[in-house]
């Protein structure tokens, strides 16, 4: 989880009003926006296992996230991904071999379901864990432009801060002070300078 005092200085000292309409889960957040761990393509390759499965098994890597996020088993996840993508890829080597267009319309709709699929996902993970990011045409956008470098940044965040089964346990590290009751206040009411003595 982000402190407080770095979500103020990303938003520019001032705090972020959430519209949460009405929803529980997210009541523990209070004004804190938390941020993706890494750059999507700077730090593709900051843990490499994750890169590397990521690059190999994308379809595990996905469901594998989508465990983690709350949004489903693994197994199902991964499954809807590769067969997806394998009718995808099939459709454009049909299209290579018969020179049908047919086969080509079929292939690039496919990779666009394909890239509208994960971006759903990613949205709702930036929703369910109250993420900062663009919006959901970007999400889409960055799983049709690199698919591997952004389930690996997703997979990075939700690894480094301890999702399990759709519950942000956030990272041993840091901690998240304040509350919705605290937005008005200054600085200084939130945290009084401590007296000291000066006379011994």
């Amino acid at each position: 989880m982000l402190c407080s005092t770095v979500a103020r200085q990303a938003q520019k000292g001032q705090w972020v009003k959430l519209d949460l309409n009405g929803d529980e889960d997210n009541v523990g957040y209070g004004g804190v926006l938390r941020m993706w761990e890494g750059e999507l393509f700077c730090d593709s390759l900051e843990d490499r296992r994750i890169a590397i499965q990521s690059l190999c098994c994308p379809w595990y890597r996905f469901g594998k996230n989508m465990k983690r996020a709350g949004f489903g088993s693994c197994f199902l996840q991964g499954s809807i991904y590769l067969i997806l993508t394998l009718v995808a890829l099939l459709s454009m080597l049909a299209f290579t071999v018969t020179k049908k267009r047919c086969f080509l319309y079929i292939g690039g709709a496919f990779i666009i379901f394909v890239g509208l699929y994960m971006g759903y996902h990613r949205t709702k993970m930036r929703n369910k864990f109250n993420i900062r990011g663009d919006s959901s045409l970007d999400d889409c956008i960055f799983h049709l432009t690199c698919p591997c470098c952004t389930l690996s940044q997703e997979a990075r965040t939700l690894e480094m801060n301890n999702v399990q089964d759709g519950i942000w346990h956030g990272r041993g590290d840091t901690i998240c002070i304040g509350s919705y009751s605290e937005l008005n206040k200054t600085p200084l009411e939130l945290s009084p300078p401590a007296i000291v003595s000066t006379k011994s």
